[in-house]
């Protein structure tokens, strides 16, 4: 009698880029927790079923604190599925009681070139080839999606890549978020989310009434926006850590 081998069954994986939220407490945690429950308390759904990291760089020195955190935002049902910005085993925390370390990959800046383009003084020849190279090259398109229907209640539209357009309305209890800018051809009851890969995304509207503008991690609920815009086509953009919303009409 002979052993037949047995086909083993293939391992699949292939990667796939996750849009995460991302918390930066401040000490003292106590004080920001209340700021926290301020935005839940206006925006109940803002971290529903969204995985967050969170931004420990505003924290050295804080290790006896992190526990203390963790458990306050699991008291909050957010789901903190990784920490970036500073080193527990350094802060002396026990590493298995919190999330994995990550961090964001970010590429670093360019070298900066003057006006004219040329490289720096004393900059070596590669690093003035390489700024050469970049300032020659043409602007990268920014990748877009296109929504040709409403989104309804309970719907979320997510694109981290770039620019995201929705041809109808976006009803309360939705969302989008988009890696760019938001632009929505209909009324905007939910929440927009921009600005997660592009700082400089911006988000339009043709009749506001929404429950949350946010564009790189800077919000305003509705309550905070101005009682006069209520209805009118706007858009929405950052200046330093400001939301600013103004019509087009």
């Amino acid at each position: 009698m002979t052993d037949s081998a047995t086909p083993s069954t293939p391992v699949r994986f292939r990667g796939r880029s996750l849009m995460a939220l991302v918390l930066r407490p401040e000490p003292p945690i106590d004080d920001w927790l209340i700021g926290l429950d301020d935005l839940l308390g206006r925006s109940p759904g803002y971290f529903t079923s969204r995985p967050v990291v969170a931004d420990l760089s505003a924290m050295p020195g804080e290790g006896d604190q992190l526990l203390h955190l963790m458990d306050k935002l699991q008291g909050r049902n957010i789901r903190v599925m990784a920490i970036e910005g500073a080193d527990p085993t350094v802060l002396g925390v026990d590493v298995a009681r919190l999330p994995p370390v990550v961090t964001d990959g970010r590429p670093a800046s360019a070298p900066a070139l003057p006006p004219g383009g040329e490289p720096l003084p004393g900059a070596s020849p590669d690093a003035a080839a390489l700024a050469a190279a970049l300032a020659a090259q043409p602007p990268r398109s920014v990748p877009s999606l296109i929504v040709d229907k409403p989104v309804r209640s309970g719907q979320s539209i997510t694109f981290a890549e770039g620019d995201v357009t929705i041809l109808g309305s976006v009803a309360s209890g939705a969302e989008v978020m988009a890696g760019g800018s938001i632009h929505i051809y209909g009324t905007l009851r939910g929440r927009a989310m921009a600005g997660f890969a592009h700082k400089d995304g911006r988000i339009f509207c043709s009749k506001l009434h929404a429950e949350l503008l946010a564009i790189d991690g800077i919000y305003k609920t509705a309550d905070e926006m101005d009682a006069k815009l209520r209805g009118r086509a706007i858009q929405a953009w950052t200046s330093g850590d400001t939301l600013v919303i103004a019509g087009l009409d």
